[in-house]
């Protein structure tokens, strides 16, 4: 585990507050706005670690990886807008009972999987409707 430093739990709490995926860069210059003096490399260094104990979700995007606060010890899915980026985190039982079917029906055991699914959130499709002439 882990040393806690100060760093490592302002990060935490940073990442906390946001609904949607953040990168690095984000989070750093969001934390320098409010007057911390982190460093970018300990900002990636504490997402990683996050990431790797299961506290923050991640993901890749256009090359770009993308960190989201989660719960720890939980299993779950995303709905993420591809326009303003909100995410949902969801359940998905009709995935977990595919998985472990097509593992099994192979030879594998204790399947492991991520799933995001990208679209249009309520909101930004109707923005995108009233906005198409």
């Amino acid at each position: 585990m882990k040393r806690h430093t100060w760093q490592r739990e302002a990060v935490r709490d940073a990442l906390g507050v946001r609904e949607n995926f953040v990168s690095a860069q984000q989070l750093h210059a969001a934390l320098r706005g409010g007057g911390s003096s982190i460093g970018l490399a300990t900002v990636y260094r504490a997402l990683a670690d996050l990431a790797s104990e299961g506290a923050a979700d991640s993901l890749q995007q256009e090359g770009e990886s993308l960190y989201r606060a989660c719960t720890p010890g939980t299993h779950h899915h995303h709905l993420i807008c591809r326009n303003c980026g909100l995410t949902v985190e969801i359940e998905a039982d009709a995935v977990e009972q595919w998985a472990n079917s097509v593992a099994a029906e192979h030879g594998f055991t204790r399947p492991h999987h991520v799933v995001d699914v990208f679209g249009f959130c309520a909101g930004c499709s109707i923005a995108e409707k009233t906005a198409t002439p």
